[in-house]
């Protein structure tokens, strides 16, 4: 088997955990965001229904991002095979976030651990949606422990998955989903008909891997804290207990998995969303609860690329 088929999953993974997602480097998704607020003008001026068009210009854009990643790759791979990896590498990458998340989130601990509820309000509204002014340090430990939670999902297992079954291209092409969803996935006056076609993509795009995670974090929740049963039944009983029909799932294993309530009210754009609780029977999040989803996330990480890397082996195998 040549090395190029078991190296590139590894080597992306390696290059997250030690580099993260450093401002000063280009990074695809940044230019990913940039296309969806230039290209949402042009498909509003259509002369079409919103969903009509808010499908096209969702549908459009994903596989521009595919077609754009394989063409780079095809011409990498026309220069030297070593070039078309070293490129894969890098392009996957950049759609794992498992170093960022960690730091985003242990920032928000640094902050409340001195107790400066300010910077803690600032940092944790760089990685949640929710609106923070109003937030006690329980609504924003809680806030930061669900999106390490979510994003475990969002940000790791679900670029893994996709990676392993399509490499970079599709791998790039779910972040362009996952992307149209954080920005125009809204179900507010100005998106609740253009950006429908751009959430539905994301609830099925994650849908596989949001179940995959629940063994994931089960087991690491074992080898941390001998939790795992808890966490695995938590997420089974009350993982529904979410809008979101994926979000809930690795939410609920967290919230089993550390003993914690999560979800409950939060506001959205100026308006109160009711929620229900998750974990309900456990205690409130606190500060020191931030690291130890942190340790989880990393942990649960590492176990989604072990089948993900077997996976793309196995895969390349065959065709082979």
């Amino acid at each position: 088997m040549d090395y190029v088929n078991w190296c590139v999953l590894p080597l992306s993974m390696i290059l997250d955990v030690f580099i993260g997602d450093p401002l000063w480097l280009p990074h695809p998704v940044r230019w990913m965001g940039a296309a969806v607020s230039r290209w949402e003008t042009f498909y509003r001026r259509f002369d079409l229904p919103l969903k009509l068009s808010g499908f096209l210009f969702a549908a459009t854009l994903v596989a521009g991002t595919w077609l754009s990643a394989w063409l780079v790759l095809y011409i990498a791979r026309s220069i030297h095979p070593v070039l078309c990896i070293v490129t894969e590498v890098i392009l996957i990458y950049f759609c794992l976030a498992a170093r960022s998340l960690d730091s985003e989130a242990r920032s928000v601990y640094r902050s409340l651990k001195k107790k400066n509820l300010n910077q803690a309000r600032k940092r944790v509204s760089c990685i949640v949606g929710r609106e923070v002014d109003r937030l006690d340090e329980n609504g924003v430990s809680r806030a930061a422990v669900e999106t390490v939670a979510e994003n475990l999902v969002d940000g790791i297992i679900s670029p893994l998955f996709y990676a392993a079954v399509g490499g970079a291209p599709l791998c790039l092409a779910f972040k362009m989903v996952s992307t149209l969803d954080s920005m125009v996935g809204y179900k507010n006056d100005r998106y609740l008909y253009f950006g429908r076609s751009a959430a539905l993509m994301d609830d099925i795009a994650n849908y596989i891997p949001a179940r995959l995670s629940t063994p994931v974090i089960a087991l690491a929740a074992q080898i941390l804290g001998g939790s795992g049963k808890r966490a695995l039944g938590t997420a089974l009983r009350e993982g529904r207990n979410h809008a979101s029909p994926n979000a809930g799932i690795p939410e609920a294993a967290f919230a089993g998995a550390l003993g914690v309530k999560l979800g409950g009210p939060s506001f959205y754009h100026g308006s109160l969303v009711s929620k229900p609780y998750i974990g309900a029977e456990f205690d409130t999040v606190g500060a020191y609860h931030i690291p130890r989803a942190c340790d989880l996330m990393m942990l649960s990480a590492f176990f989604s690329f072990m089948p993900a890397w077997c996976f793309s082996i196995l895969k390349n195998w065959f065709l082979s």
